[in-house]
This record gives C-alpha cells, sequence and structure tokens, in this order.
C-alpha cells in the first residue's frame, strides 16, 4: 500500500481526535456565504517522504500530477506571477482584473539578487551551488519577503526550501506556514516531489528525502465529514513517476516529462468548498 496514503491517514486522525478547534476564535478565512471558517488544527507537523523508494501520490483518490507540476513550474520556471500563464484556475480569487498576483510567488523567485558568484535569481542561485558547491549549507529559496507582502495577492503559504546533498541524493526541506489539508496536501508534495526529482537530474544527483515541515495544518469544518469519509477508503500501491532522461536542463523541463504509469486510485473528492 502508499505510504503517502497510510502517513495522511494517520496525519488526518491525528488532527481530528488529538486537533484543536478555532470555533468561536478571532479567524480571518470565510467561505464564499460569507460565514466565517473554521478548522481544527495541529501546530508543527513534519512529514517525511524518501523518493528513492515510492512516488508519493494517494491512492485514496487521484491527485492531478501533471497539474500540480503545472503550478510549481509557473513558479520555479517560468517565475511568473500571472494566472493566465496556467490552465489550471485554481489562483483566480486572488489576481486582479490583469490576472496578477502581485509581488508573490514566482515574482519572488525571479528576482535577482548579487550572490559571490554574479548577479543571478533564487533559482539559478540553488542549481549553479548544486553543481558546484554542493556540500554548501546554504542551498535555499526564501519567497516570504516582508518589504512586498502589501503588494502580494496573498501571503505565501510555501514559502522556503531547503536543499541538502548527502553522497549522490538530493534532499530538501519544504517549509509551509499553512495548510489546507484536504484541498493542498498532496497537491503540495506531488509538486515539491517532482521539482526534487527535477533537480537531482540536472544536477547529476538521485532523488532523496523531502521534508514537509507544516507549521499550521488544518481541516476545515466544512471538511471535516469529506476527510473522514476519504481517510476510510480503500489503498493502493504508489504509482511510479520518472522523468524523461532526454531532459538535462531544468528550464526545458514541461509537465510532459512526467510519466506517470500504475496510478490505481479511488474516486475524485468534487466540489470541495474553498475558504477565502
Amino acid at each position: 500500500m502508499s505510504y503517502a496514503d497510510r502517513l495522511f491517514v494517520n496525519m488526518c486522525q491525528d488532527i481530528l481526535d488529538h486537533g484543536f478547534s478555532t470555533e468561536g476564535q478571532k479567524v480571518r478565512p470565510h467561505w464564499e456565504d460569507g460565514s466565517k471558517a473554521y478548522t481544527i488544527k495541529q501546530f508543527g507537523v513534519v512529514n517525511r517522504y524518501d523518493l528513492s523508494k515510492e512516488f508519493p501520490a494517494l491512492t485514496l483518490r487521484r491527485t492531478a500530477i501533471k497539474s500540480a507540476v503545472e503550478e510549481m513550474l509557473w513558479i520555479w520556471q517560468k517565475k511568473s506571477n500571472n494566472v493566465h500563464d496556467l490552465k489550471t484556475r485554481i489562483w483566480d480569487a486572488w489576481a486582479d482584473e490583469s490576472g496578477s498576483i502581485g509581488k508573490a510567488y514566482g515574482y519572488q523567485l525571479g528576482v535577482k539578487y548579487k550572490f559571490k558568484q554574479g548577479e543571478m535569481d533564487q533559482v539559478d542561485n540553488v542549481i549553479y551551488l548544486l553543481k558546484n558547491e554542493p556540500y554548501s549549507r546554504r542551498i535555499m529559496t526564501n519567497i516570504y519577503n516582508f518589504s512586498d507582502l502589501q503588494e502580494m495577492g496573498l501571503e505565501p503559504c510555501a514559502y522556503s526550501m531547503t536543499f541538502n546533498v548527502t553522497g549522490n541524493r538530493l534532499n530538501a526541506i519544504l517549509n509551509q506556514r499553512s495548510q489546507d489539508i484536504l484541498a493542498a496536501n498532496n497537491w503540495n508534495v506531488v509538486q515539491y516531489a517532482v521539482l526534487v526529482m527535477m533537480l537531482a537530474q540536472v544536477c547529476g544527483f538521485q532523488p532523496g528525502e523531502l521534508v514537509h515541515v507544516i507549521a499550521d495544518a488544518h481541516i476545515y469544518d466544512r471538511h471535516v465529514d469529506i476527510i473522514r469519509e476519504l481517510i476510510r477508503r480503500p489503498q493502493y500501491p504508489a504509482p511510479t513517476v520518472t522523468l524523461n532522461p532526454d531532459v538535462h536542463d531544468f528550464y526545458d523541463f514541461t509537465p510532459d516529462d512526467v510519466i506517470v504509469e500504475n496510478y490505481q486510485h479511488g474516486p475524485q473528492v468534487k466540489n470541495i468548498p474553498v475558504a477565502i
């Protein structure tokens, strides 16, 4: 059975059984009908995925792996902050009339800084260090730029990546300040698992561990019954996910270079209410 499924089920059950309910507290999120969106939350959830053993996609329901990869590449490769550059409509609620989400996500990764090796953006600095100084302990990105927060359509949830090489393995830590477990958990895990795989391939490593650190892991009140049904479903073996071996430049990858095989999964969960 899929390790990602087992981890997800245990995490959700722990949140439901031992989490803190924000009902009656002062909360910012609300539903489309204007009512407050309360959560059951856990602080400081840490999940580890060994990418050398299996790909961490849920089988309880289908994760749209290629759509998730497209969004990741929109941020990390295109360094875009305009939703018109995306096929999915996930970000539309936070965009202005021109499609911009402001100085958020991809915009931050595209800003150039003066590094010791020259002027480049954060993504290019990661690639440079992985190729030239792989045992550096400073291979990281951070898009939570306080000076630009007021000009962001939304403040970044997944805000920092730290990369670490051990032998021939590329490992990474994804830091996330907040996560809607039903809507976004496996979506983000899949995205950053593929990112690690892509960077490993173009920089000469094998994929290692992805460590996912979530400061506020929460299940919204209107998601509780959906989660309870989801975690009771049958579990299947993890799918096989590989990359096109002919791609040697990170900027040449497309979602079509992600090859998904033997993905057996339960029915999709449709019409998930999203808090704003």
